[in-house]
């Protein structure tokens, strides 16, 4: 029988030079630096030099977040105000996110972070009945508009006919992403992911359910640190069996994994500049066109038009990216009109007096809420 697990040092977790020059403001504050490693509903969980504790933000941070994206995910550095008698650990503070993997949130229209600070986001896909290169486009814009590196994982190659040819259908649309098959029953193409598992590099895992996130890593962990589920039979879907974000240190490697619950959709937060350099042969089609406000529908001399009458362009692919597009159009309008009411309701405030200046310094004191 195997003991507890050692909890991870902070350099294990990534914490570099750069990081600790960033948080020298809050280290004057008496607060210590700590990594997010799992989500819950109203609380988190984190490692701190004192050991790994459940933590929840404090009043002034919950007022000061504004939205959902504001609040501690997967992945993110937090200044925590420690305190060994308390019950939870209170978080003040998040660094700034080098990277992040958001959606839109769809009980609501915020951003979504679904893990922070990561360096490669792969993208699970199942070469079963549920194999769509439509998904695989609308998780490898997300992961493009966050700034991490995209990796598409074609999983369960045991299942296909001729892997090769699923490889080859998503390479053809594009995307200039690394194309990667696996098969986990018989852990064969595992050797091919070794170059990302460097020491304390964020690696996340997302997908939708059923696609085998939980079960890639658990085969890298060598255990089962995730529950898994047979998909449906009928229709090879899967069931929500991970029900929250949580980071992994991979033995030997040190590199961190991070699974995720599989999404039923996934609508982006994304711009259209993400899109069209996601879609990077369409873009290339429309700067052949004549005009370059060219809509495609019936100027003269379109290059993406003649490419889809010709066949060199697939119908799908093309809606689908007008569809994905169109989102990010509306989002950027979205935002335009909620920083316009935002400065709005800004003049309308008057100036803060030098007391209410000294009041709401206090109450950023260590260990306040």
């Amino acid at each position: 029988m195997t003991g507890p697990r050692p909890v991870p040092t902070l350099a294990e977790l990534g914490w570099t030079a750069a990081l600790e020059e960033s948080f020298a403001p809050f280290a004057l504050r008496g607060l210590l630096p700590a990594r997010i490693v799992a989500e819950h509903r109203m609380a988190c969980d984190l490692v701190c030099a004192r050991g790994e504790f459940t933590a929840e933000v404090s009043g002034n941070f919950r007022k000061a977040a504004g939205s959902k994206a504001g609040f501690p995910a997967v992945g993110d550095w937090a200044a925590l105000a420690f305190d060994p008698a308390a019950r939870r650990q209170t978080i003040q503070a998040l660094l700034p996110r080098r990277t992040r993997l958001s959606r839109k949130d769809p009980g609501g229209g915020d951003e979504q972070v679904l893990a922070a600070n990561i360096d490669t986001v792969f993208i699970v896909t199942a070469l079963d009945a549920t194999f769509s290169p439509r998904r695989a486009e609308r998780y490898l814009a997300a992961a493009r508009s966050g700034g991490a590196e995209a990796v598409l994982l074609l999983n369960k190659a045991d299942l296909a006919a001729n892997a090769g040819a699923g490889i080859e259908e998503i390479k053809a649309l594009g995307f200039g992403a690394r194309v990667l098959a696996l098969d986990s029953l018989n852990l064969k193409g595992y050797e091919a992911l070794a170059e990302f598992t460097g020491p304390a590099r964020t690696l996340v895992f997302a997908g939708s359910s059923g696609a085998g996130k939980s079960t890639i890593i658990n085969n890298l962990l060598g255990r089962a640190a995730q529950r898994i589920s047979a998909v449906r039979g009928s229709d090879s879907k899967g069931r929500h069996t991970t029900t929250g974000r949580r980071l992994f240190v991979l033995p030997g490697s040190g590199a961190l994994l991070i699974d995720t619950p599989g999404l039923r959709g996934l609508e982006l937060w994304a711009g259209e500049l993400t899109v069209d350099g996601t879609f990077t042969d369409i873009h290339a089609l429309a700067g052949q066109c004549r005009f370059a406000d060219c809509s495609h529908s019936n100027e003269p001399s379109c290059a993406v038009r003649e490419a889809l009458e010709s066949g060199r362009l697939d119908r799908g692919h093309y809606a689908n990216y007008l569809k994905i597009r169109e989102e990010a159009s509306l989002l950027k309008a979205r935002m335009e009109k909620l920083e316009r009411l935002k400065r709005k309701e800004e003049n309308k405030r008057p100036p803060e007096t030098p007391e209410q200046g000294r009041r709401r310094g206090r109450g950023g004191r260590p260990g306040r809420k």
